[in-house]
């Protein structure tokens, strides 16, 4: 299975409750912060969900 690498590029302050949750869910806590996960449907729609504070790239 394919894998991503997300990356928190934005704060998450002044966002909403469910896109903070969202990032927690990811794993990202800080700026920068990059976690690795497969490429499931679910993680893919958790990360387009919060497209607008995070970078993606295929490994």
């Amino acid at each position: 299975m394919a894998k991503i690498r997300v990356t928190q590029v934005k704060s998450q302050i002044g966002r909403l409750q469910n896109q903070k949750r969202t990032l927690e869910a990811l794993g990202l806590r800080k700026m920068n912060q990059t976690v690795e996960h497969d490429a499931t449907p679910t993680i893919i729609g958790m990360v387009n969900k919060v497209k607008h504070l995070v970078s993606v790239e295929e490994i």
